[in-house]
């Protein structure tokens, strides 16, 4: 892979096209059905929370601990390589996902109800 990749010159078909040739190079395909991959992102989102439990970890301690935030990094990457595996798998075109549930939370979340930084409606 190229290590000269980064977040503002990747595409998102880059990481669908990547996991779809690991994917099918290992013969895993029969594996990944939509309730096994969504199993794999709780199991995966579960081991970067036990990270986190019972601990107050701060920025500041998360970025000066070079070992924890590769482990945090590590366990971020694994969610999302099974969430584009899902987006595979049910041939699900993530931008026009985003744009449509982007469209449904800026009206159920209004900034006239929202402009305090509440998370909920009082």
């Amino acid at each position: 892979m190229n290590s000269k990749l980064e977040d503002n010159n990747t595409t998102i078909s880059y990481f669908k096209e990547e996991i779809e040739r690991f994917v099918k190079e290992r013969r895993w395909t029969k594996f990944h059905n939509p309730k096994n991959l969504i199993q794999a992102i709780g199991i995966e989102v579960s081991e970067l929370s036990e990270i986190f439990l019972f601990k107050d970890l701060s920025l500041d301690t998360i970025h000066n601990d070079k070992d924890l935030l590769e482990n945090i990094s590590d366990e971020i990457a694994d969610v999302f390589i099974y969430l584009v595996s899902l987006l595979n798998s049910l041939n699900v075109d993530l931008t026009s996902a985003f744009i449509r549930k982007m469209i449904k939370n800026k009206g159920k979340y209004t900034l006239e109800e929202f402009y305090d930084g509440s998370y909920r409606k009082l």
